[in-house]
């Protein structure tokens, strides 16, 4: 599945078609997809410099298997990685969410209780698989500042709201709003910790891996059809020009892979601490190659083959549905001219 020279020797640790094999099947229940994020988490290493292509390739190949799967792995993984440099333990057999998203007229609010503790109290969105999950990184607002809290979702007081949830994406991955009301939660890092670390942006980053896989799959989907029709030239110039894209974004991703990896190496405490590195510039410029060239192989390979795939089998019609949805974590254009305004504020090329 790899083939950029870009990708850092971590990489090459990772066998692709054997996660790709593990990583279950279309249409599994959350409980599968989440029995399948705690055996790679024993298998796939935290993200850290010296890790990132490892990490990326493993997602990457969960997607190409299954775009639903790769969406419930990626959090779970990203979350342990967090724990683990926040010194935060993990409990056993947990499983984990990472709820950062903001919304208009929504805020989650953490204020002291009498003894000391932390309660989160408000609503927070986009709260993916709330409803199947034992925990979550939740974060609140602490004054003008957002803290990380890690949060028992199985305690009284949280209320997810999975009826919210209409999507004909992902439509068994809910992500409706979560209601926390005192609820008791743990402090994970300093307020403004999370959002500044390196590793925030390096977890975009294994994000747009998973759009990357998703797009593999469909790839294949065109290649299969073009083989049964050799005589085609108009499958085979989508084909051609859906590999192009795909290098283009491989390449992105084993750039930013090979970047982590490079970082300063066994910093604990501030792994990827590299003074040299605009962390954010290249996780944006990394989501938004890579946003491009998944959106192209999607349109292209839905107009190549035609309705009947996505009308007769519901593997394809649930991998075009699903990561046509995932890739809109990224803004687009809103993300584009984010790019734009770095390099006016900080540079970051060479031009």
């Amino acid at each position: 599945m790899l083939r950029s020279p870009a990708w850092p020797p971590s990489a090459a640790a990772v066998r692709t078609a054997d996660v790709e094999a593990s990583a279950g099947r279309p249409g599994a229940t959350p409980s599968e997809r989440l029995t399948v994020a705690r055996t790679l988490a024993s298998t796939t290493p935290l993200l850290t410099s010296g890790t990132a292509g490892a990490v990326l390739a493993t997602l990457a190949a969960v997607a190409a298997a299954d775009v639903a799967t790769a969406r419930t792995v990626e959090p779970h993984l990203d979350a342990l990685g967090i724990l683990a440099q926040a010194g935060v333990p993990v409990p056993d057999d947990s499983t984990w969410g990472v709820f950062a998203a903001e919304a208009p007229g929504l805020r989650l609010e953490a204020t002291r209780d009498s003894s000391g503790g932390v309660r989160l109290h408000g609503v927070k969105p986009w709260c993916s698989l709330a409803s199947s999950l034992s925990h979550a990184l939740v974060t609140a607002h602490v004054g003008d500042e957002r803290q990380l809290f890690a949060v028992d979702l199985r305690q009284p007081g949280v209320t997810v709201h999975d009826e919210s949830w209409v999507a004909r994406g992902m439509p068994d991955v809910p992500s409706g709003p979560v209601e926390l009301d005192g609820v008791a939660a743990e402090p994970v890092g300093d307020p403004g910790w999370y959002l500044t670390r390196p590793g925030f942006a390096w977890g975009g980053i294994g994000v747009a891996a998973c759009w990357w896989g998703g797009a593999v799959g469909l790839a294949r989907l065109l290649r299969a059809t073009a083989a049964a029709r050799p005589s085609s030239e108009l499958l085979q110039e989508a084909l051609g020009a859906t590999v192009l894209d795909l290098a283009d974004a491989e390449d992105a991703l084993a750039t930013a892979a090979a970047r982590i990896d490079g970082s300063a190496h066994g910093a604990d405490t501030d792994p990827g601490a590299d003074t040299d590195t605009d962390w954010s510039l290249l996780a944006q410029v990394t989501r938004s190659r890579v946003r491009r060239a998944v959106d192209a192989v999607l349109q292209r390979v839905v107009s190549t083959v035609g309705p009947a795939p996505l009308t007769r089998d519901a593997e394809v019609a649930a991998r075009v549905a699903d990561l046509g949805l995932y890739v809109l974590q990224d803004h687009g254009a809103r993300d584009t001219a984010r790019v734009g305004r770095i390099v006016l504020e900080r540079g970051g090329v060479a031009w």
